[in-house]
C-alpha cells in the first residue's frame, strides 16, 4: 500500500457519506409510504429483468444486554428474551406481507443479520428465523450468509450452531484490545476470548472472519492501539474493518457517558490511523477500499482485483448489484429504483404490522439524475474507475457537458495525486483509495448544494 502522509490525512478529514447507497438515507422523505414500497415490490414481482437476479436479505435484531457507549446504532438495551420472542413473531408478519406482494420462493444469493446484537437471539430464536427465512425464501448455494456476533454472548458451542443452521461469514466486534479502553466504552471482552473464538469458528469451517476495529475511542494511545494492530496482525482475520469514532453526543445519547477529556486528540488519530494502514499493509492485506482491508486470498480482495465488486446497505460485497430487502425495526431496504426504511421505534413497527401493513415510514423514489450519479459514485467506490464512454452509452449522456462542474474539481484531485484523469475518464490511483468517499463526494449534487456535513462521520 502507497505510504499516506499524515498532512494528506488531516487535510481530508472531513465529514461526508459512506455511500452505502445514493442518495443517502437523510434524503429520504415521509412521502414515500408503505404503498409506494407495495408498488416497488409489484413491479419487481412482474418485470423479468429483476427476478432474474437474486435478492439480498438484512435482518435486523436491535437487542443489546448491556450498553457500549460509543454505540450509535438503533438498540434496544434489555435481558428480557420475551422481547426477542415478540419480536421475532412481527418478524414472521413481516416476511409473510413481502411474499405476498413478490412471491414466495424467491432466490436470494446474501442475507446479513445486524443489529444491535443478533447473538442476542436464543438458540431457538435463530433456528426459528432462520426456518422462517428458509421456507419463504431459497437460500442460493453459494451464497454469503452472514451475522454480527458479540463475542460476549457466544461459545465454541454457539458457533457451531450459527455453521449448523448455513450461516458461513462470522464478523465479531472488537473494537480494542486495551482493558483500559474497553473499560472506558463499558465493553469488556479479553483478548483471549477472542482469539478462542476465531479458531473455533476456523476449525468450523466458516470462509471469512471479520474484525471490527475503532480509532479514536477514550483512553487510547498511539501506543495502546499499535499493541491491538500487533494482536490482530496476529489474530489473522480474512477481513478487517477499521472504523474512525465519530463523537456526536448531542445525537446519540450513550456517548454522553464518555469523558470527552479523554478522547485522544485529532492528530493522534491521524497517527492512529496512518499506524493501521502500515500494520496492515506490512501483514499482507489488501486495501479494499474504504475502511476495509482483507487477505489476498479472500473473496473480497479477489473481487477487487477482479473488478467485481459491489456496495450496498451492508458494506462492499461480492454479489451482483441486486434489490434489498430490509426486515426488521430501522431496516433499510432497496427494490428497483427505490428506497425505503422501516419505522424506528418497536411501537410503531408492531402497530403498522398489527392493522396489516409493511411498516414502512420513509424513503425515495429516485430520479433520473439519482440514478446517473449513482452509477458515477458506485463506479469510483467499488472500482476505482469511472469511463466516461461507458457512462454515455449506459445513460444517454454527454459526460463532459453534464458533469462539467465535477471535473473541474477532479481537476484538482489529479493534482494532489488522488485521480489520474485522462480522456478516456477518472481512475482512483492507490493513494487515492484512501480518500475514496471525498472523491465519490464531488458527485453528490445533494451535499454539493448543501454544506452541512455534521450528519455523517468523518471520511477517515
Amino acid at each position: 500500500m502507497t505510504a499516506v502522509s499524515p498532512e494528506l490525512l488531516t487535510r481530508f478529514d472531513v465529514p461526508g457519506p459512506r455511500y452505502t447507497s445514493y442518495p443517502t438515507a437523510d434524503r429520504f422523505v415521509e412521502a414515500f409510504g408503505d404503498g409506494d414500497y407495495v408498488l416497488a415490490l409489484q413491479q419487481r414481482r412482474l418485470g423479468t429483468a429483476a427476478k432474474a437476479l437474486p435478492l439480498s436479505i438484512y435482518v435486523h435484531i436491535p437487542f443489546c444486554e448491556s450498553l457500549c457507549y460509543y454505540c450509535a446504532c438503533n438498540k434496544i438495551i434489555t435481558k428480557h428474551q420475551d422481547r426477542a420472542d415478540l419480536y421475532l413473531r412481527y418478524l414472521a408478519r413481516e416476511i409473510d406481507l413481502h411474499t405476498a406482494h413478490c412471491g414466495k420462493g424467491q432466490v436470494v444469493s446474501q442475507l446479513h443479520l445486524g443489529g444491535g446484537t443478533p447473538t442476542f437471539l436464543s438458540d431457538d430464536g435463530l433456528r426459528d428465523l432462520m426456518a422462517l427465512l428458509k421456507s419463504s425464501f431459497t437460500l442460493a448455494p453459494g451464497g454469503e450468509y452472514s451475522i454480527e456476533v458479540d463475542p460476549r454472548t457466544v461459545d465454541a458451542q454457539r458457533l457451531a450452531l450459527l455453521a449448523q443452521l448455513g450461516f458461513n461469514r462470522l464478523s465479531f466486534g472488537v473494537q480494542d484490545f486495551d482493558p483500559e479502553v474497553q473499560k472506558a466504552v463499558h465493553r469488556i471482552q479479553p483478548a483471549e476470548q477472542v482469539f478462542a473464538l476465531v479458531e473455533s469458528a476456523r476449525n468450523l469451517g466458516f470462509e471469512s472472519v471479520n474484525i471490527d476495529l475503532i480509532y479514536g475511542l477514550p483512553r487510547q494511545t498511539s501506543a495502546s492501539f499499535d499493541r491491538t494492530l500487533a494482536q490482530v496482525a496476529q489474530l489473522r482475520p480474512d477481513r478487517i474493518a477499521l472504523y474512525a469514532y465519530a463523537h456526536l453526543p448531542d445525537r446519540f445519547k450513550p456517548q454522553r457517558r464518555i469523558i470527552s477529556a479523554d478522547l485522544p486528540v485529532a492528530s493522534a488519530k491521524v497517527g492512529m490511523l496512518a499506524s493501521s494502514l502500515d500494520a496492515f499493509s506490512q501483514a499482507g492485506y489488501v486495501y479494499v477500499g474504504m475502511d476495509h482491508f482483507a487477505l489476498p486470498t479472500d473473496a473480497l480482495a479477489i473481487a477487487k482485483r477482479q473488478g467485481r465488486l459491489h456496495r450496498n446497505f451492508q458494506g462492499y460485497s461480492t454479489q451482483p448489484d441486486c434489490d434489498l430487502i430490509g426486515l426488521g425495526v430501522s431496516a433499510i431496504g432497496r427494490v428497483g429504483a427505490t428506497y425505503s426504511q422501516n419505522a424506528k421505534t418497536l411501537d410503531e413497527y408492531y402497530d403498522h404490522l398489527n392493522q396489516g401493513r409493511l411498516p414502512i415510514v420513509r424513503g425515495l423514489a429516485l430520479t433520473r439524475d439519482d440514478l446517473v450519479r449513482r452509477a458515477a459514485i458506485m463506479a469510483l467506490m467499488c472500482q476505482g474507475e469511472l469511463l466516461f464512454e461507458s457512462m454515455e452509452q449506459a445513460w444517454l449522456i454527454d459526460f463532459r457537458q453534464y458533469f462539467s462542474a465535477e471535473l473541474a474539481q477532479l481537476q484538482d484531485m489529479a493534482d494532489q495525486g488522488l485521480v489520474v484523469l485522462d480522456a478516456e475518464g477518472a481512475r482512483v490511483t492507490d493513494m487515492g483509495w484512501y480518500f475514496v468517499r471525498g472523491i465519490a463526494m464531488v458527485f453528490d449534487r445533494y451535499l454539493q448544494a448543501d454544506r452541512n456535513r455534521t450528519r455523517f462521520s468523518r471520511i477517515i
